[in-house]
């Protein structure tokens, strides 16, 4: 073999050699990045089908603070940060999307393929159940009765003749409904949180009921309001997924899990008062 032959030989070896680490190097860096091929194998592995590879992707109605709101450009909350808990499990990146809150609570949503799961706040009844797949519970809840703060209403009995205002699709509305008929006030049903909270503060309606969370939210960013009245319901938030399918189940079942693990190693705690400011109670 001449020089020449050598030459070229070698030259040919360090290119093969620099393109297999480069190779190898690549796909190394590709397993760990939320999005890649590798994430999207770690969901198929757990036998979860997403509607967007590489993506866990989430449906709500916005805005319902603190538990999903937009800051910026960007949502977060409290729900946000309880289902960031999967999305890094699966090592994908959480997406929300925002819907009419029936879709989610009729499973919709999932039919149409909008999202994996669902956020709001969302009360477990055993209607929603027959229509969704609904996680183990993961926070206890209230309706409560927000007004002027200079108001003279301070029960619902003081509200006959007068107009209290609820949220579209909601349990405070289930409530408010049923109240109505032996209290005599009149419902004025609004389509989001913002709105029916704001119109208690114009006037146009002299009461709101809404779960407690989201109205002391409210109240701390708007003094001139205040919770006058909580009422007993016993309620139980959860996050829902598609009914009878194999990715749902799965992602429900994931959730319970990082759910237990997070209650027992004090992450649950620190998200809790990360957005409520004090720990939940025991």
């Amino acid at each position: 073999m001449n020089i020449v032959s050598t030459l070229r030989q070698s030259r040919a070896t360090v290119v093969v050699a620099t393109a297999a680490v480069l190779g190898l190097a690549l796909s190394a860096c590709g397993s760990d990045e939320p999005g890649s091929g590798g994430s999207e194998d770690k969901a198929a592995a757990a036998g979860i089908t997403l509607v967007k590879p590489g993506k866990l992707t989430v449906c709500t109605h916005l805005p319902y603070k603190p538990f999903q709101y937009k800051e910026g450009t960007k949502v977060v909350g409290f729900d946000v940060d309880m289902l960031d808990l999967v999305a890094k499990d699966l090592g994908v990146e959480q997406e929300v999307v925002n819907i009419e809150w029936s879709q989610v609570t009729s499973g919709a949503g999932f039919a149409a393929k909008k999202c994996d799961m669902g956020m709001g706040a969302m009360t477990i009844t055993p209607e929603r159940q027959k229509a969704i797949n609904i996680t183990d519970p993961y926070m206890d809840a209230t309706q409560v009765l927000l007004v002027k703060k200079d108001s003279p209403y301070k029960t619902l009995d003081d509200l006959k003749g007068k107009k209290v205002g609820v949220q579209a699709d909601t349990t405070g509305k289930d409530y408010a409904d049923e109240q109505a008929k032996t209290k005599g006030f009149q419902v004025v049903v609004f389509n989001d949180l913002a709105l029916q909270t704001n119109n208690v503060k114009s006037g146009r309606v002299d009461a709101a009921i809404n779960d407690n969370g989201v109205l002391y939210d409210f109240v701390k960013a708007n003094p001139d309001t205040a919770v006058v009245a909580e009422f007993n319901t016993g309620e139980q938030y959860g996050f829902c997924a598609r009914k009878n399918d194999p990715s749902g189940d799965k992602l429900v079942a994931k959730f319970n899990e990082l759910l237990a693990k997070a209650k027992s190693d004090g992450t649950y705690n620190e998200i809790y008062k990360k957005w409520f400011g004090v720990e939940p109670k025991k």
